[in-house]
């Protein structure tokens, strides 16, 4: 069995929930599971690793016990789609504070950027078991 990572995103973002679709559309082998941080488990993962709970300016992905936020979360995402989108990971040797200066720009003003919804993403029936709550 392949492992599984989980990914937490700001369910009434659009550029999170695009993300989501993408990572979705391109997870043939069924590896990641989602959640919003704005939901219960996100909220647990929050407090169990000392993040504040209602702020939500960064993409988490777990794997194992292990927490990556931002540019690295992304990057280790896209490495693990495969199919190509890992060769995007070699941004990885791009020292992390520009990698995460640039994410930061982007995610404090997403809002404005791209919008946002009114409540958190719903999956459909078929993404159902893909998410977490």
């Amino acid at each position: 069995m392949s492992s599984k990572y989980i990914v937490f995103f700001d369910g009434v973002c659009n550029l999170c929930n695009k993300a989501v679709a993408f990572t979705l559309k391109r997870d043939r082998k069924k590896r990641f599971l989602f959640g919003s941080l704005q939901g219960k488990t996100g909220q647990e993962y929050l407090r169990k690793y000392h993040l504040s709970t209602d702020q939500y300016h960064s993409f988490m992905l777990i794997e194992g016990n292990v927490l990556y936020t931002r540019s690295t979360a992304v990057l280790r995402t896209l490495k693990h789609l495969g199919r190509g989108w890992q060769l995007l990971y070699v941004f990885i040797y791009v020292p992390q504070p520009i990698r995460d200066g640039v994410y930061k720009l982007i995610a404090s003003n997403r809002y404005k950027l791209f919008g946002r919804k009114d409540s958190c993403r719903l999956p459909t029936p078929e993404e159902k078991e893909s998410f977490l709550d």
